[in-house]
């Protein structure tokens, strides 16, 4: 937000420049503020940068909290209610109840697996890769529109608080949310009436609440630990005279505290031997053990033993050394996170300067002794970890607004992008974790003579084969100038932008025939598929590379026999019947060696083959000299 701290002389022609007086603060402004939003799983918040003193900070409308919980609920006359009101329904009303919608954002009912259950509302399987619809009485909801709904609220109550209007935002997201729940966010912000100015990665944020790299002197290397309601991540930051640069990234988009949750349940049906199908009929029970589940969560942080009741039959009693053990499987899985994290970075954990914890969850003892463990320091807890994130998304708004040109961020991108070349081999143009926004090409040609289509299909994995990586996109190049194999120039150009969204153009030189297409990917991919992607790349790294090598070894010798066969169809009345015969052979030894994937065979046929034929080539362009002199054309 800009705001004046001083008298200035107001312009004297008509177009004079609006001002208003922030009647909260008294302090005078412009019109629009520019506000921070957090939306998250289970809590959502706003925050802007306080005129006077500088400072971010949180929201509280009406004395009502600075925390809007991020539930919205639907009365039967069609009324929306948000936040704190809509909780309540969350064990009366469970159906017409939502919760946890952004765990749903960019997915599809295939993505939800075992997780689908989870939910007290009623999701849509329609068989389909699109996006999930929740049923709500006669009427369906994307999470785009659910999430909108939080957002609109958020920014009534900034709106309210602020006696001003508020009409543009930056919005948080976890740093692991793919390119679908990117453009899911951007969309629900465009719904609520927000101009969303940019998507910012929710370690960035905290790290500037916490006041680091606000001093441009300052230079340290720091670790942002992010466990929230629904997502985890690990971001690992190099801060160097104000500028903010994500060395790496890692996370898991379906862990959180609700699993922690989860874990309790579970342990709870199994004391109490209640039975699954039971249990997943009664919403009203569902909800109620859910949100007891949360209760002893947040009493276990601070007390060795929690029990209470649900009605007369069921028992919800459990001692923080048990819930230690059943969230150890959970917190592991964090800390291997954070692992690969470090050895992206080429990193140490000694050589990190400070630890930050981010995400209402990380108030479990265990996850702070784990994280602190790991990193060999004591983790940094000092801030609200609910709030951080909101904080820092008010001062990204500053930076924005133009009031802090001393600051610059620099994310990442957590996985590469790239096309599929001959073969089905995945041709990578941007490597993940290169900085965005950036702008990344390579120039490709045709295969075939005469190839007037080119096909581009885009790419995001570490995988040598395409088949192995995620589809983002596919369009075709139409309308390249017939030519000879080889002869047109394509050049394909990847655009990322600052919130992590791709663009992808290709332009045939010769011709200037052009073709874009902004990435909005397929919504097909599973959490499990992107969570392994990683670990596939380096598990499969040997057979990778071998398969790539036989596949170029194969592309290779088509290629050959393809420029060979065409040679002879030509110009066979240069060369002599030994000639011809000897070269058919060495054609039929290459075809043989295809089948058998050794490279080191093929590549030998292809040698044998090219050594014998490569002299045919200048003797050809002797007589087609000789003939051009004579002022005779040859074909």
């Amino acid at each position: 937000m800009s705001c004046c701290s001083e008298a200035v002389a107001l312009p004297k022609h008509k177009d004079m420049a609006k001002v208003a007086i922030n009647l909260s603060t008294g302090a005078l402004q412009q019109e629009e503020v520019i506000v921070g939003i957090d939306l998250g799983t289970t809590n959502s918040l706003v925050a802007y940068i306080h005129p006077e003193t500088k400072k971010p900070v949180a929201i509280n409308d009406l004395g009502r909290g600075t925390i809007v919980p991020s539930v919205v609920h639907f009365t039967p006359n069609g009324e929306t209610i948000v936040g704190n009101d809509a909780k309540e329904y969350l064990t009366t009303d469970p159906s017409n109840t939502i919760y946890s919608v952004k765990r749903l954002l960019g997915k599809s009912y295939k993505d939800l697996g075992e997780h689908k259950d989870y939910f007290g509302y009623k999701i849509i399987d329609d068989d389909s890769e699109g996006l999930v619809k929740i049923r709500v009485g006669d009427k369906f909801y994307s999470p785009i529109e659910l999430s909108a709904e939080i957002l609109k609220e958020l920014r009534e109550r900034a709106e309210h608080a602020l006696k001003t209007p508020v009409n543009r935002a930056v919005i948080t997201v976890p740093a692991y949310f793919n390119d679908s729940q990117r453009q899911a966010t951007r969309d629900a912000g465009k719904l609520a009436g927000l101009e969303v100015l940019r998507i910012v990665n929710e370690p960035t944020a905290a790290s500037l609440a916490y006041g680091i790299g606000i001093d441009p002197a300052e230079e340290k290397t720091i670790a942002v630990y992010d466990l929230g309601g629904g997502t985890f991540d690990i971001s690992i930051l190099s801060i160097h005279q104000g500028i903010f640069e994500v060395l790496s990234t890692h996370g898991d988009t379906y862990l959180g505290g609700d699993d922690l949750d989860r874990a309790i349940i579970n342990y709870w049906i199994q004391e109490n031997e209640l039975i699954a199908d039971t249990l997943n009929r009664d919403k009203n029970l569902q909800q109620e053990l859910r949100l007891k589940a949360e209760e002893a969560k947040k009493t276990l942080s601070s007390n060795e033993v929690y029990t209470s009741n649900l009605g007369d039959n069921i028992e919800c009693y459990i001692t923080r050394h048990t819930f230690e053990e059943l969230i150890a499987p959970i917190v592991a899985k964090t800390i291997d996170s954070c692992r690969m994290a470090m050895a992206d970075a080429k990193l140490k954990p000694e050589q990190i300067d400070a630890v930050i914890m981010v995400g209402g969850s990380t108030r479990v003892p265990l996850v702070y002794e784990a994280v602190s463990e790991f990193f060999g320091k004591p983790a940094n807890n000092t801030l609200n970890p609910d709030e951080v994130v909101a904080l820092g998304a008010a001062i990204q708004a500053d930076i924005l607004a133009g009031n802090r040109k001393d600051i610059l961020l620099l994310d990442v991108t957590p996985l590469t992008l790239g096309i599929e070349t001959m073969g089905g081999l995945m041709d990578s143009i941007i490597p993940r974790n290169s900085k965005i926004p950036t702008k990344a090409g390579r120039q490709y040609t045709t295969s075939i003579d005469g190839q007037v289509n080119m096909k581009i299909s885009v790419y995001q994995g570490e995988r040598d084969l395409v088949k192995e990586n995620r589809k983002l996109a596919e369009f075709d190049l139409k309308g390249i100038p017939a030519m000879p194999a080889g002869f047109p120039k394509v050049d394909v150009n990847f655009i990322l932008n600052a919130d992590g969204i791709l663009k992808v153009e290709a332009i045939e030189l010769r011709s200037g025939v052009r073709q874009e297409v902004e990435v909005k990917p397929q919504y097909g991919l599973t959490d499990s598929q992107v969570e392994q992607m990683l670990m596939d790349s380096i598990t499969h790294a040997r057979e990778d590379v071998s398969a790539r090598m036989v596949i170029e070894a194969r592309t290779t010798a088509e290629q050959m026999l393809y420029q060979v066969e065409r040679f002879l169809e030509k110009n066979g009345e240069h060369l002599t019947e030994e000639e011809i015969n000897l070269t058919r052979e060495n054609l039929q030894k290459l075809r043989d060696a295809l089948p058998s994937g050794d490279k080191d065979q093929i590549l030998k046929a292809v040698d044998i083959l090219e050594e014998q034929t490569s002299p045919f080539a200048e003797r050809v362009m002797q007589i087609s000299i000789k003939k051009a002199m004579a002022g005779k054309k040859i074909e």
